[in-house]
């Protein structure tokens, strides 16, 4: 009986661990960079069917994040100025795929204008 349960269990390994190895979860690493001079209130960046985001962003400052894509669309960035007007900026940035990874870099500039650096491969 015991050398039943190890047969067993040797043939589970030997489908499962291949199939676990086979799995990859596809995630973009994203870097929000505030260069735009002042402290920056109610970032969000939305993206394919979710979005992040922080409070306030020092000047300088940097919020990282990383995302799993689904579905497909573009980015969108919009903060609220620190400057005393409260006017709020929005920017639309690249368009991103389901099952890409990589790295996505978003440089927030003075007069509400922004960069958008991405490095992303697609799910083979």
């Amino acid at each position: 009986m015991k050398a039943l349960h190890r047969i067993r269990n040797a043939a589970l390994a030997g489908i499962l661990f291949p199939a676990m190895a086979g799995c990859h979860s596809y995630h973009v690493e994203t870097t929000v960079e505030n260069h735009t001079g002042a402290a920056i209130q109610l970032l969000e960046v939305d993206y394919p069917s979710a979005s992040f985001g922080a409070n306030n962003l020092a000047a300088g400052g940097e919020l990282h994040y990383r995302i799993q894509l689904r579905g497909s669309g573009s980015v969108k960035v919009q903060y609220t100025t620190g400057d005393g007007s409260q006017r709020q900026e929005q920017m639309d940035g690249p368009t991103l795929t389901e099952g890409q990874d990589g790295r996505l870099e978003i440089v927030l500039l003075p007069g509400g204008k922004a960069e958008f650096h991405p490095e992303l491969r697609p799910h083979p």
